[in-house]
């Protein structure tokens, strides 16, 4: 993410599964439960969401990628460190492949090693927060992780939230709020436009509510991807949440939704506007 040749780490080998949403009521919470019917498998849910932490680091280091003047100088040359005292130090700084190993020993500390104290070998989290950049430093960081990439029909988001009597959603607290139509629209659309950005590469397993809810997921091939065994059949039976009590948006929230989310529809292939709206307005299922 910083270029350069990354340096080989020991955990390099470790295999988180990321499971990522666009937005809040996306299933995302109904889909974390599937994959952990896997006795093995344990995902933190949003981990300190609210503080935005994947997403000020991915930012910290896209600065850096793009702005190499603020680099701090990184030292190569063990000769120096024999002559600290007599040298020009003022901004020493370990070797960028340091900072990569260790962001990896920070996360699996935090998340991987915390989950293995609790007799789970496999670990990860899900989240409704990031998009590509943020999945992309997580791909950075672990080279080997899974993807799995949730999204839902953003006048269903926005409808299931505004029913559930939302307040105070954050995407950044205190200062950066999701409260309104044109706030979650605009999430959505961020994530789902730079998801569909991602390179044909990137080690992602794509999956729509509709079709969880439905049972059209093949969990088969979904286990089979994630080297896991899962019982869908388990959390699937299981209502978590059912908000959204109108069958329909108001005139004002469908264009305000369909203005800002536009291009995200398209990307992520929900038909056009018109087409995403109307199978909106026909579902009315609504699973946590």
């Amino acid at each position: 993410m910083l270029g350069g040749e990354a340096e080989v780490s020991e955990l390099d080998d470790e295999c988180p599964i990321f499971l990522l949403s666009t937005g809040w009521r996306s299933g995302s919470t109904l889909l974390q439960r599937v994959l952990v019917t896997d006795p093995n498998v344990l995902l933190w849910g949003e981990p300190f969401g609210e503080a935005a932490i994947f997403y000020q680091l991915s930012k910290v280091l896209s600065d850096l990628a793009t702005l190499p003047e603020i680099l701090p100088s990184t030292e190569h040359n063990d000769e120096k460190f024999a002559a600290l005292s007599t040298s020009w130090i003022a901004t020493l700084c370990p070797q960028n492949s340091q900072l990569r190993r260790g962001l990896q020993s920070f996360l699996f500390a935090w998340l991987g090693q915390s989950a293995r104290e609790r007799g789970f070998a496999r670990w990860g989290f899900k989240e409704v927060r990031l998009g590509s950049t943020e999945a992309t430093l997580l791909h950075w960081l672990f080279p080997k992780a899974k993807f799995v990439l949730l999204s839902r029909n953003p006048f269903d988001c926005y409808r299931s939230l505004a029913d559930s009597g939302w307040h105070h959603l954050y995407f950044r607290r205190p200062d950066i709020r999701v409260d309104s139509a044109a706030g979650i629209a605009r999430h959505w659309n961020r994530i789902a436009t730079g998801w569909a950005e991602l390179p044909d590469s990137f080690p992602v397993f794509r999956i729509r509510y509709e079709d969880l809810i439905d049972r059209k997921v093949n969990f088969r091939e979904l286990e089979s991807w994630l080297e896991v065994k899962l019982d869908e059949d388990v959390a699937l039976s299981v209502f978590v949440g059912r908000t959204a009590r109108r069958k329909a948006l108001g005139m004002v929230e469908q264009w305000i939704i369909a203005h800002e989310a536009r291009a995200g529809i398209r990307a992520l292939g929900y038909g056009g506007v018109d087409t995403a709206r109307s199978r909106a307005m026909e579902t009315t299922s609504d699973r946590g």
